[in-house]
């Protein structure tokens, strides 16, 4: 609003000229709107935004509420768009709010291309979706997207489901595996939703790199299997290939009671391996910068538990410590280094 004290009220009825005073400086030669978003744009050669797609909780953080804090941090702007908006998550004994239908996502998405928006985003960024046909409309966002920004990167977070157990409609699999994983640049599957995706059973190691190899068949350049249980005791065990790359794995000793479990966590980890990934070459340092983030989150929220996390624990006193890890996630101190595989 402030921006608007220093013009007089003609200047404002002419968006035209407006927009060329901003651009411009003095200069009074008038800038079709269509070009202004170009030229305001082509001052910030290194655009960093995120359309990020996913759940929204008043309560808590998963989904655009865990995704959007750690992105602003790491430097990026990010516009998130819901796909339901619930009280909390659904790891409560209830949950209510609306869930989002494709039309209705894609009429604000028309607002942001209409507006001529759509060449500000560097990423695209999706993670639970609920509905096959808003799944759908998610495709044709990106095609749009990438029309107005070539260089534009989609990170598939394929959120379906965990510790073999599905709660998203199993009509979300094809659609994801025809329609929406060839489009991906990154993915972020945990070790289940590879099985789902590949329709084979991940139980070994060798099998982890013949599920990566089916999605490099497809396109997709880097694949992150952001948890597995094929580590050693008490230790999860993370994956990461490049295709024509290299192949990474880093274990990660499980915090807390055997049976605790966050909710959010991979949420996290697609938007911290996003923020890490942009400019970097050095993907073994994106992995450690991302898992040491990760931990460290989670490490703040066993502290707060009662007993350590060793006993009966809510579902409100396992909501991650965001907020309070802010440091870590600003300079993440890497205490668990890649391993090179290949």
């Amino acid at each position: 609003m402030a921006l608007l004290w220093k013009y007089n009220v003609s200047e404002i009825q002419k968006p035209s000229s407006f927009i060329c005073s901003l651009i411009g400086g003095h200069s009074t030669r008038k800038v079709p709107r269509k070009r202004a978003a170009t030229m305001a744009g082509a001052t910030k050669p290194d655009i960093k935004r995120v359309l990020s797609i996913q759940s929204h909780v008043v309560h808590g953080y998963v989904g655009n509420k865990v995704a959007t804090y750690p992105l602003q941090l790491l430097g990026f702007d990010v516009d998130p768009l819901n796909s339901v908006q619930f009280s909390n998550h659904t790891g409560y004994k209830t949950f209510k709010g609306p869930v989002s239908n494709e039309k209705e996502l894609a009429t604000i998405f028309e607002g942001l291309e209409e507006n001529e928006l759509l060449p500000l985003y560097s990423h695209l960024l999706t993670g639970y979706i609920g509905n096959p046909l808003f799944l759908r409309q998610v495709g044709h966002i990106l095609k749009k997207l990438r029309l107005a920004n070539p260089g534009l990167v989609y990170v598939c977070d394929p959120v379906m489901g965990d510790n073999g157990e599905l709660y998203v409609p199993k009509e979300l699999l094809p659609v994801y595996r025809d329609e929406i994983i060839p489009l991906a640049d990154i993915i972020t599957p945990n070790q289940f939703e590879v099985e789902l995706l590949t329709e084979k059973e991940v139980r070994s190691e060798a099998a982890v790199w013949e599920a990566m190899e089916w999605f490099h068949q497809r396109g997709i350049k880097t694949v992150v299997i952001s948890s597995s249980d094929l580590g050693q005791p008490g230790v999860l065990r993370a994956f990461l290939s490049q295709q024509n790359g290299p192949r990474l794995a880093i274990d990660i000793p499980k915090q807390g009671g055997k049976d605790l479990v966050f909710t959010g966590t991979g949420d996290l980890f697609a938007s911290l391996f996003l923020a890490h990934s942009h400019g970097s070459k050095d993907i073994a340092n994106v992995f450690e910068k991302t898992i040491a983030s990760l931990q460290a989150v989670i490490k703040r929220t066993v502290a707060s538990l009662p007993s350590g996390g060793n006993g009966p624990v809510k579902a409100a006193e396992r909501e991650l410590k965001l907020v309070q890890s802010k440091t870590e996630i600003e300079q993440p101190q890497v205490l668990l280094k890649a391993q090179r595989l290949n």
